[in-house]
């Protein structure tokens, strides 16, 4: 902020205040000069007899950081505002919906309408192919071959699989109970028991 002032000296002065007028102002808006030239008057007022053009500038500059640190402080409290409504903002994206019992049927309806909804389109996808998708269970239950099928496996590959053996060599190392009487290290991971 920034203002420029005019005295002008009368005949009569200091018993009379000088002529004053703002010749150029920065920043102020039209309340701001009204706030200086009635301030200017109060102060030529009070001083009538003394020399004045001092104190009627130092009683300018003195307003102009008045209305300084009031802009200071609009603006550090707009911006404070603004970071309290940001903060506000990210606390409630994630503080998320309280679970309450009519929170939670209303989710369960929709979510079984969902499943429902999916159940329908496989069971449209299988009539379409004509073959039912069967899960790793059903599979096991209608071929029983399945369940040697790796052990074949294994024994058709028995003579192509190379083993690392550097990978047992610190067998000492291995916390293996072998006080266990039924302890095979033979069947380790064995399901046959």
């Amino acid at each position: 902020m920034e203002t420029t002032l005019k005295f002008t000296y009368v005949d009569k002065y200091p018993d009379e205040p000088p002529l004053y007028e703002i010749l150029s102002q920065e920043n102020l808006e039209d309340a701001d000069v009204e706030d200086i030239l009635s301030l200017l008057q109060q102060q030529a007022e009070e001083n009538l007899g003394m020399v004045m053009i001092f104190t009627l500038v130092t009683a300018v500059q003195e307003k102009l950081n008045e209305m300084i640190d009031l802009i200071k402080n609009r603006r550090e409290e707009e911006k404070r505002k603004k970071e309290e409504e940001a903060e506000e903002a990210e606390k409630v994206a994630f503080q998320g919906t309280v679970v309450t019992i009519e929170h939670f049927l209303s989710w369960k309806a929709k979510f079984e309408q969902e499943m429902a909804e999916l159940r329908k389109k496989r069971q449209k996808e299988e009539e379409q192919s004509g073959k039912p998708k069967l899960t790793g269970k059903q599979l096991f239950e209608r071929d029983h071959n399945l369940d040697t099928s790796d052990i074949q496996f294994l024994e058709d590959a028995a003579n192509s699989v190379e083993v690392d053996e550097s990978l047992f060599q610190d067998m000492d190392d291995l916390d293996l109970d072998e006080d266990d009487p039924d302890f095979d290290p033979v069947c380790l991971g064995s399901d046959e028991d």
